[in-house]
């Protein structure tokens, strides 16, 4: 299924590592929702970090952030302590978000071709709206991107 923009975003209830169920419409604010293939691998670190540091000024802006895997909890919780991350990670073992949101697809690297998690990311309004999607996102200055585009919402 493929999303669009102005949609509405599909719901879902993921463990987080606040250690609750993160359910999307219960969230009143505007949403960014990044999907990573996998927990302190360069790219996925970088992007991650890059979130964290814009994180203040993300929250300021009635903004939360939120990174999905397929990584499990435990591996987030290492994840995000190791790099001192300033916001939760869903964990989606089973992938059913992932392929929800369309993110899970053919990649190929070093000439293999495999499935896995395309670098996406989704800024959902505070009414629960897809208001832009960003698909095989090129990590350096994606944050900086998504956090101007906060600001025309």
């Amino acid at each position: 299924m493929k999303l669009k923009i102005n949609s509405k975003a599909p719901n879902f209830k993921l463990p987080s590592t606040d250690e609750s169920i993160f359910e999307l419409n219960k969230i009143k604010k505007n949403i960014i929702l990044y999907f990573y293939p996998k927990d302190d691998t360069p790219g996925c670190t970088l992007e991650s970090k890059d979130f964290s540091k814009l994180n203040s000024l993300i929250n300021k802006n009635k903004t939360i952030v939120l990174g999905i895997s397929k990584d499990s909890i435990e591996s987030h919780l290492k994840f995000k302590k190791k790099y001192k991350l300033k916001f939760h990670l869903l964990s989606d073992e089973k992938k059913l978000v992932i392929k929800k949101y369309g993110v899970w697809g053919k990649k190929s690297f070093l000439g293999k071709q495999f499935m896995g998690i395309v670098r996406s990311t989704f800024l959902i309004n505070s009414k629960g709206k897809i208001h832009k999607i960003w698909s095989n996102v090129r990590v350096k200055d994606h944050a900086k991107e998504v956090f101007e585009e906060i600001k025309k919402i």
